[in-house]
């Protein structure tokens, strides 16, 4: 489990590989993460948009962008947290995904969130986040 938290907003974040849907033969692999988003702040946020920073094992640097997660744009009150689970292909049997989310307070205020830095590798791989 890979977790940061800024102003009070814990994100965590923990991938696992998919082999059902992978193909090594041909260089097609895939990955899941669960992401729980927690507010131990005072303040009701609301999450606008997602950044992600995605490098596969060669080097090659992938940018998304785009409202909400999974379809959703959560408001989460004081104390309140939300998860979902999202999916990343490479062409390679590694990587690493790093990213940001833009929140908004009730008063208007859009502030960033980081998303930890999290290794994509194969099962039974070593970990390495650089």
């Amino acid at each position: 489990m890979y977790r940061s938290i800024t102003r009070n907003i814990e994100v965590s974040v923990e991938p696992f590989y998919l082999d059902d849907r992978s193909d090594p033969s041909e260089s097609h692999y895939v990955w899941a993460y669960r992401v729980t988003i927690a507010n131990h702040s005072d303040e009701h946020v609301q999450l606008i948009s997602r950044y992600w920073h995605i490098t596969d094992g060669t080097g090659r640097v992938e940018e998304v962008r785009g409202a909400g997660v999974v379809g959703e744009q959560p408001a989460l009150d004081p104390g309140d947290s939300f998860q979902y689970t999202s999916g990343c292909p490479l062409a390679t049997p590694s990587g690493i995904m790093v990213g940001r989310y833009t929140m908004r307070s009730r008063s208007g205020e859009t502030f960033e969130v980081d998303i930890p830095a999290f290794s994509l590798d194969l099962p039974n791989a070593a970990r390495t986040v650089n």
